[in-house]
């Protein structure tokens, strides 16, 4: 059995340093929202401009704004300061996390806990319950279900992404453009319905890589439309294998990048 003590006195440890100054943290707090705020503003500028996008209404297109801006907010809380590995390689800080008796990733994730943008979260769902609430959807059981587990599978799977993405620090440290395009640009293809993109650059990144599981079929799937595309509407409730497949990839990829790492000799 894990012994979780010592990774829950690392986390008290980093939410006391955090909060000590509690005019800055709550400085902090409500800057922190400030990325989730201009997602919401981009979609209600597009819908001055036109009445629909993809063949979306702005109800339509704002639930997929809330599943992506939710998930994305809670992975980024959680894993989001993985980011910083390359500085730790870089450093070799890394080196003195490897040495401890604890996992690797749970210190790292530890050591800089980012409460700041618990903020984004606290928006994201917001916008998420207005936007189920304004939508018009003929609630089931199942859409009820899914309204709540999309999130957290797609919390799972930007997660999976911030992991992967911060492993090529492993091989090379100046990594940092390469792994935005998937994490934070992720976050911005999920915000619109993947009918706005075309081509390759659809099949790459909403079917390739998953991204489409994010907020795009959710949202078909609790709104009860079919998907233009012409994926038949089971697809909606995928979202969640998609994640753990997601998950397991990003936690075999993390394994190789730990046995391929050698000390700087700091």
């Amino acid at each position: 059995m894990v012994d979780l003590r010592p990774y829950a006195a690392l986390f008290r440890g980093q939410a006391r340093s955090l909060t000590s100054y509690r005019a800055s943290f709550a400085l902090e707090l409500s800057t922190n929202v400030f990325a989730t705020v201009m997602d919401v503003l981009t979609v209600l500028v597009l819908f001055r401009i036109s009445r629909t996008l993809g063949s979306f209404t702005f109800h339509e297109a704002l639930l997929m704004v809330g599943l992506s801006s939710c998930a994305f907010a809670t992975a980024d809380l959680a894993v989001g300061n993985i980011e910083r590995i390359k500085l730790y390689v870089r450093t070799g800080l890394l080196d003195a996390v490897l040495i401890r008796p604890l996992g690797a990733l749970p210190q790292l994730l530890l050591m800089d806990l980012p409460l700041r943008k618990l903020s984004r979260c606290v928006f994201g769902t917001g916008v998420l319950v207005v936007a189920a609430v304004t939508a018009g959807i003929d609630w089931t059981p199942g859409r009820v279900l899914l309204v709540v587990i999309a999130p957290l599978a797609g919390a799972v799977f930007f997660s999976a992404i911030f992991v992967v993405s911060a492993t090529v620090s492993f091989w090379w440290v100046e990594t940092g453009e390469i792994g935005s395009a998937f994490t934070y640009g992720g976050r911005d293809f999920t915000s619109y319905p993947i009918t706005v993109y075309g081509g390759w650059f659809r099949r790459l990144f909403a079917y390739g890589m998953g991204f489409a599981f994010v907020a795009y079929y959710p949202a078909l799937a609790i709104l009860g439309r079919a998907d233009p595309l012409g994926l038949p509407g089971w697809v909606g409730y995928a979202a969640p294998s998609v994640a753990v497949v997601a998950a397991v990839t990003a936690g075999a990829v993390w394994r190789v990048g730990i046995r391929h790492y050698r000390s700087t000799g700091s």
